[in-house]
């Protein structure tokens, strides 16, 4: 009878603990190399290579099919017919064009030109029937020549294959003009088979140095060498001694440092291996890599796409580092260090959102390197970088996101670098004066007509401040984390209760006219919709400004159910659209998670299931947007595993819906975390319960040391939506609770230049604030009713609530001429309307930047304005500003003419002012056409500025035979009405 109790006892805590069999690691039932499809993201806007390279590898060695071009960035694009060559740098997913770089190309017949324009070139037509990619090979045949390719790599170094059709006219191209901008280039031939060099260059980079080294496993002959080797140092031919018709190989390496450091690289990881063998060598490592995460599932596709995103990810940052631990730093010397490795290619604005904080889990080591990268380059060049390309800023995009990838490092556990150094080096960032930093620290948000994307970059500041001030706490800096921890909370001052949006506020109102799916230039890359729910950092204070978890849920609701079109500028990276979420660009990526903050994760469960099955496909237009150096796949990576980090810094990992039966993540510990799927389909997307490590899991989320730690994270799925993590004590929580601030109040109605006045309303977002203000510093007065403002004056406010006061800010009215209006002959463009139809007399002037909304913009178009004085004046002075900046296609009128008028109707010539529009400028300036009309009387002027014609020749936009831009600005008039100088003459 004891042993009876003892089974039943033993079978009901079996039962009890376990309604399934018990979880082991997920395992791979083929090689992983073999379920990477490196043409997803070649066609349509994913901007990624085919080519072979190593994981986070110096060498992306990949044929070019375009040459320039947004969808020309990576060189290559699936829809293209032509191979120019095969160059030996590439840039994975990004949005401006770089790299690209030596390009070599076998052919049969001796020709210098690539064929674009039509002439015979060395081009060749390919077909993708006979085109194959793996990571670390690519294989091609050339159609024109008969040729077959194939490529393989080394971290820095890589192997070419040519088999020729026949072992005469053996013939390869160097040319180092392909592509970007030559600066300068070197072609030496050292012996029969060693060709070395260099190509400085720019573009994207301003100051690109990398130098090459050549070896061909077949002499050269000597004959053609010495007729068409060297072309001015930019272009070559080589043909071969090759009578057996075997295989020519040509091994490369490649360096930022030198010639030498070329060499060393390639005789150090490749020397004398065969093409095989280095095949061999890069497949391994490669299998080894992307075993980091094990999946099992039997939806071949969801596999695919999968370990092409993970094999996206892990193809940047770059290596940039020779064997020997010299490298070119940010001051373009050579420097050397052999305790870390030292990168380039971090695309921090999109890449700190998901694929660092994948790096955290995943490349730990890697990612104490990257830290260490990031502190060696604030060294060298004074600032952390925003995005840095071969030893070059190219302050691309917005914020200070080395900051972020620092801090998350740091609060994750990764101790391999100098805290105390990062530190000072993040705070260097954030207290800097440019890109609207000094107003952002001044005033508590940044005003429209002081910086362009002035939105967006509020919110991310805000954002990386919040990171600064964890890591604060983190190292007991207690003063630190209260500056810090307040402007984290800065996302407050750009908040519009009204219209629940994050809005631009100019001179102290809100934009208006507002409309939400407009794209402008208070955003990046964005429109309202896609900025107004970034706040991660404090998601509870902004279901606060909302009104309650219920308003958010259904803000969220519209998001993804409005009109997926957008008004305004035409913003190609805006892709991947469900309703206004527009899962193509990284602004929206954390959004679908951020219903488990309002109680419903069933809706996050839904919408992630959504992206992870209609926005990546395994074709070659399979990203919906730029790839962006593996955010875009680090996206997929997270979420089809069923979390994803909607704030990095924190610790918390918010739970979405998994896409596998089973996952593994192995870490660098020796653990592993696996993550099970009980009952998953296509309809059972839904979460019923889960569990942690054999408990129920009540929340919506797990944390890094669950992660960290090893274990099991089991989903148990439905095919309905359960009451899973609803209640408020199991939703997830980022919340900031010391030292809150209280917003800035802004002018909610109210006219900053009026003619007779202007009745001014004033608003906070926050409840229960009282407003303080004073016009032109008299005693400050408690706000409780609107006022009246009739003259010129100063209007100071601020807010006041438990005793904390807000920033004060002053703004300045201005009084018209009530008498004087505008008639326009000429229609603006909508994008830069700077404000409306009298915004050339409204006596605000514009700054050096045109996307501050102060420019009125005309495109192809001359600009023909009267003014109506009202009555007949005196005048001295009529000058008009005009903008400069022909990089943005805006240039000076090639002419401006003045005019008067006594009647409104026949108008006299002034004069004309040639401003040499076309003369080539890298400069934005402001220029002022001032007219000296020498007191001659008038009721009404013109002013006429002349557009150019065409596009001068050197101007990208010639080609395309694009029109120039007008900006223009205050029409200012110096004056003395008639009748007061006739009262003063009788005075």
């Amino acid at each position: 009878m004891k042993y009876f109790f003892i089974a039943i006892t033993a079978l009901l805590l079996l039962v009890g603990c376990s309604d399934h069999p018990k979880t082991t690691p997920a395992k791979k039932d083929k090689s992983l190399v073999s379920l990477v499809n490196p043409f997803i993201g070649t066609g349509g806007h994913g901007h990624t290579y085919p080519g072979a390279t190593m994981p986070f590898g110096m060498m992306q060695l990949s044929p070019d099919t375009r040459l320039e071009g947004w969808d020309g960035a990576s060189g290559y694009h699936y829809s293209d017919t032509y191979i120019y060559g095969f160059t030996h740098t590439h840039l994975s997913g990004t949005g401006i064009s770089d790299y690209a770089d030596v390009l070599l190309m076998p052919t049969t017949e001796v020709v210098f030109n690539n064929g674009s324009n039509g002439k015979k070139g060395y081009r060749s037509k390919f077909s993708h029937d006979k085109e194959k990619a793996e990571p670390g090979y690519y294989k091609v045949h050339l159609e024109d020549s008969n040729i077959d390719v194939e490529l393989t790599v080394s971290e820095r170094s890589g192997i070419h294959k040519y088999q020729f059709p026949t072992s005469k006219n053996q013939i390869i191209v160097l040319d180092l003009e392909h592509r970007d901008q030559l600066l300068a280039s070197k072609i030496k031939q050292t012996s029969r088979t060693e060709i070395t060099g260099f190509r400085h260059s720019k573009s994207w980079a301003a100051n690109q140095k990398l130098f090459y080294y050549i070896k061909f496993s077949h002499p050269l002959s000597v004959d053609l060498i010495a007729r068409k080797q060297n072309l001015n140092n930019r272009k070559a031919v080589f043909q071969f001694d090759n009578p057996k018709n075997e295989p020519i190989y040509v091994k490369i390496g490649i360096s930022a440092v030198d010639e030498e450091g070329a060499k060393k690289n390639l005789e150090t990881e490749i020397g004398d291996k065969s093409f095989d063998q280095v095949k061999e060598i890069a497949q391994g490592t490669w299998e080894k890599q992307l075993e980091k995460i094990v999946i099992e599932s039997d939806n071949q596709n969801y596999k695919t796409n999968f370990y092409t995103a993970l094999y996206h990810t892990m193809l940047a940052p770059n290596i940039y580092q020779d064997v020997d631990g010299r490298y070119r730093g940010m001051d373009q010397k050579i420097h050397t260090t052999k305790d870390f490795k030292y990168y380039t290619v971090f695309s921090l604005w999109d890449t700190y959102r998901a694929a660092h904080p994948l790096y955290t889990l995943i490349e730990r080591k890697r990612t104490s390197d990257f830290v260490n990268t990031l502190l060696a380059k604030y060294d060298e060049g004074g600032i952390l970088p925003m995005w840095d390309l071969s030893a070059n800023y190219t302050g691309t995009m917005i914020g200070y996101h080395a900051v972020p990838v620092i801090a998350d490092a740091y609060l994750k556990g990764i101790k391999g670098f100098d805290a105390e150094r990062a530190f000072k080096a993040m705070t260097h960032s954030a207290n800097k004066n440019h890109l609207g930093l000094k107003s952002y620290k001044d005033l508590g948000f940044i005003p429209v007509e002081e910086e362009s994307e002035s939105v967006s970059k509020t919110l991310e500041y805000a954002y990386d401040d919040w990171t600064i001030a964890k890591m604060a706490q983190a190292l007991d800096k207690e003063d630190d984390y209260e500056t810090y921890i307040k402007r984290a909370q800065h996302y407050k001052n750009v908040f519009d209760p009204e219209t629940k949006f994050m809005r631009g506020r100019f001179k102290n109102t809100w934009v208006t006219p507002f409309d939400p799916s407009e794209v402008n230039y208070n955003y990046t890359e964005a429109n309202a919709w896609q900025y107004s729910f970034y706040v991660p950092q404090d998601i509870s204070g902004l279901i606060e400004l909302m009104g309650g978890k219920e308003i958010l849920e259904a803000q969220l609701d519209t998001l993804f159910t409005a009109d997926s079109k957008t008004t305004g500028r035409d913003m190609v990276d805006i892709t991947g659209l469900i309703g206004q979420y527009a899962h193509g660009n990284e602004p929206s990526h954390h959004m679908a998670y951020l219903y488990n903050f309002v109680n419903k994760p069933y809706k996050t469960q839904e919408k992630v299931h959504q992206i992870l099955t209609t926005l990546y496909k395994n074709e070659p237009d399979g990203i919906a947007g730029n790839e962006d150096c593996g955010q875009m796949s680090a996206w997929y990576v997270f979420s089809a595993m069923g979390f994803y980090p909607v704030t990095p810094g924190a610790d918390a990992y918010i739970i979405g819906t998994p896409l596998f039966d089973k996952a593994t993540i192995n870490l660098e510990n020796g653990k592993n975390f696996t993550i099970k799927a009980f009952d998953l389909s296509d309809a059972n997307k839904y979460i019923d319960y889960v569990r942690l490590n054999g408990n129920r899991l009540h929340e919506s989320y797990i944390t890094s040391k669950d992660i960290l730690s090893g274990g099991i994270l089991e989903f148990f799925m439905t095919d309905a939506p359960s009451d899973w993590a609803t209640d408020d004590d199991e939703a997830p929580t980022t919340a900031i609770t010391d030292f809150k601030i209280v917003s800035v109040p802004f002018i909610a109605t109210g006219d900053i230049s009026f003619k007779e006045q202007t009745e001014v309303t004033l608003g906070t977002a926050q409840l229960e604030t009282d407003i303080f203000y004073t016009l032109n510093d008299s005693v400050y007065s408690k706000y409780e009713q609107p006022f009246i403002i009739s003259e010129a004056s100063t209007l100071k406010i601020y807010a006041e609530k438990d005793g904390e006061k807000s920033k004060t800010i002053a703004t300045k009215f201005f009084k018209l001429d009530p008498n004087r209006t505008l008639t326009l002959q000429t229609n603006y463009a909508d994008a830069y309307s700077a404000g409306g139809p009298n915004a050339l007399i409204d006596g605000i002037k514009g700054t050096k930047d045109h996307r501050t909304g102060l420019w009125q913009g005309y495109e192809g178009e001359d600009v023909i304005a009267i003014v109506n004085l009202g009555e007949a004046h005196h005048l001295q002075k009529v000058s008009l500003n005009v903008l400069q900046d022909q990089r943005s296609w805006i240039f000076y009128p090639s002419e401006v003419f003045c005019y008067t008028s006594t009647d409104g109707q026949t108008f006299q010539f002034i004069g004309k002012q040639n401003l040499n529009a076309s003369k080539r400028s890298e400069d934005v300036n402001i220029k002022t056409v001032t007219f000296d009309l020498k007191d001659k009387t008038a009721t009404h002027i013109k002013v006429i500025a002349k557009k150019l014609d065409k596009l001068p020749k050197w101007h990208p936009g010639a080609k395309d035979k694009g029109n120039s831009w007008i900006f223009v600005d205050e029409i200012s008039i110096k004056s003395t009405p008639v009748v007061d100088s006739l009262q003063t003459t009788k005075n």
